[in-house]
């Protein structure tokens, strides 16, 4: 799950400040995001299995799926909700843009953006799962599709728990 998020961070991040800071990017970038943002990413299992296989390729390529559209547009409006005084501060004083960006933009949306994180940390967990349901030989949703078969409830609850536990771990580690 580290990986996956990761991977759709170190990409979203970069993205979400480019066109909440640029309004030409924005408006060449944000259309497509909502479009891909809007599509559920169950429908994206079976491709996904398509193209990767059942291994973990196959779980990375659904989180990142899951959680990469969100955290660019969560990304954007934390960069957007910078004042605009503070970025005419460093007009004023003649900073160059990427100085403005680096020095100004990103330290005061940064905590909005760990809050962003820390919100779609949550949905990485939920699509590790689903991934794990559909097609997979091991993990947590492979147990519980498992326990299904065999009418255990009270082990799908157990896997349930420990779920639970996994993300309010990572959570609080944020």
């Amino acid at each position: 799950i580290m990986l996956g998020f990761f991977i759709s961070t170190a990409f979203a991040v970069p993205v979400g400040v480019l066109i909440g800071s640029y309004r030409a990017w924005e408006a060449a970038i944000e259309p497509f995001v909502d479009f891909i943002r809007y599509m559920p990413v169950v429908a994206f299992v079976p491709l996904t299995i398509l193209w990767t296989g059942t291994g973990d390729a196959q779980k990375f390529l659904i989180i990142w799926i899951g959680t990469f559209f969100q955290q660019v547009l969560l990304v954007m409006d934390n960069v957007k909700s910078v004042p605009t005084d503070f970025v005419n501060v460093g007009r004023t004083l003649e900073m160059s843009e990427p100085k403005i960006l680096t020095r100004i933009i990103l330290p005061s949306a940064m905590p909005g953006i760990w809050d962003s994180l820390r919100i779609s940390l949550g949905w990485a967990w939920t699509w590790l799962v689903v991934a794990e349901l559909v097609a997979a030989t091991s993990g947590l949703g492979y147990r519980i599709t498992t326990a299904q078969r065999f009418f255990q409830t009270d082990t799908i609850f157990g896997y349930l728990l420990v779920l639970g536990i996994l993300g309010l771990t990572t959570d609080q580690a944020m």
